[in-house]
C-alpha cells in the first residue's frame, strides 16, 4: 500500500483528543499554500443520482486516489499526495453535469460509479493551482433528496453519518472520503495491508448510512481512539468546522467489518 496514508496515523488520535477550539486554529498555515483534494459529483439536471449511492461513490473515489499505483513511492502522484496527507486533509466538493463533467475526466484522478451515481476525486493541489475546469464548477447546489437505502451490506465497511448534524451532500461526500482514508491507514498501521489490498481489488465498496442515535452513542469513541478501534473497528472523522458544522464535530464513524 502506498505510504501516503502513513502521516494520518501520527495525527489521528491526537486530533480526536484536541480541544474543540484548537481544531479550527489555522495560525500555523500559510493561506497561499493550503492544499485541497477536489471532488466532483455528477448531478445531471433531469436525472439526479441517489444520495446514498453518490456518497458511497465519493467515499471510494477519495481512497482510490490514495491507493492508485501512481501514489506509490516514486510514482507521479506520490509527492503531492504525501504533502497533502502530512497536513490537514481538506477536500472540496463541486458539482458538474454534461460537458463540464466530461471535461474533468482528463484531469488526474479516479472516477467511481455506484448504482449509476458517479464521483471523480482528483490529485490534491493548491487552490491557486487548480485548473479552470474545476474552479468554474459550483460548490453550492449539491443537495439531494434523502433516500432509504436499506440495511448496510455485510461484506464492506459502514460509514455512519452523525444523526444529530444535518449536512449537504457535498459536505457529506468530503467527510465519508476522510473516513475511508482513516480506515485504510489504521488497517495498514496494524500490519493488515492484505485486507486493504483485498478491499481495493473489490473496488473499495462501502455502505453509507445515517446512524440511529443509540448506535451513534455506542460507537462514538470520545477521546479514546485506540479503544474504539480495538473494540469496534471504528475510526472517527472530526471536522475543523470551516463549513456547515461547528468546530470539533464528529461527522462520520467509519466501521470496519
Amino acid at each position: 500500500m502506498p505510504d501516503v496514508l502513513d502521516p494520518l496515523l501520527t495525527r489521528y488520535a491526537s486530533w480526536l483528543a484536541m480541544p474543540t477550539e484548537a481544531t479550527a486554529d489555522t495560525s500555523d498555515e500559510d493561506p497561499d499554500e493550503v492544499v485541497l483534494m477536489p471532488m466532483v459529483l455528477r448531478i445531471e439536471r433531469g436525472t439526479p443520482p441517489g444520495r446514498t449511492a453518490l456518497l458511497e461513490a465519493a467515499a471510494s473515489a477519495a481512497l482510490a486516489v490514495c491507493l492508485d499505483e501512481r501514489a506509490e513511492p516514486g510514482g507521479e502522484w506520490h509527492e503531492q499526495l504525501h504533502r497533502w496527507t502530512s497536513g490537514r486533509i481538506r477536500k472540496v466538493s463541486r458539482r458538474a453535469r454534461g460537458a463540464h463533467w466530461a471535461a474533468v475526466q482528463d484531469l488526474p484522478g479516479r472516477t467511481v460509479e455506484v448504482d449509476g451515481a458517479e464521483v471523480r476525486a482528483f490529485l490534491p493541489s493548491r487552490v491557486a493551482d487548480m485548473p479552470k475546469e474545476l474552479t468554474r464548477l459550483q460548490i453550492s447546489g449539491s443537495e439531494l433528496d434523502a433516500d432509504e437505502p436499506g440495511p448496510p451490506r455485510p461484506d464492506a465497511p459502514v460509514l455512519w453519518l452523525n444523526p444529530h448534524v444535518p449536512m449537504s451532500a457535498g459536505k457529506s461526500a468530503a467527510q465519508v472520503g476522510h473516513a475511508t482514508m482513516f480506515l485504510a491507514a489504521l488497517l495498514n498501521g496494524e500490519g493488515r495491508a492484505d485486507e486493504v489490498a483485498r478491499w481495493s481489488a473489490a473496488g473499495l465498496p462501502c455502505s453509507v448510512r445515517t446512524a440511529d442515535p443509540a448506535t451513534w452513542a455506542r460507537l462514538l469513541p470520545g477521546d479514546d481512539a485506540e479503544k474504539a478501534w480495538r473494540r469496534d473497528g471504528v475510526a472517527a472523522v472530526r471536522d475543523a468546522g470551516f463549513t456547515e458544522v461547528d468546530p470539533g464535530t464528529v461527522t462520520v464513524l467509519g466501521q470496519w467489518r
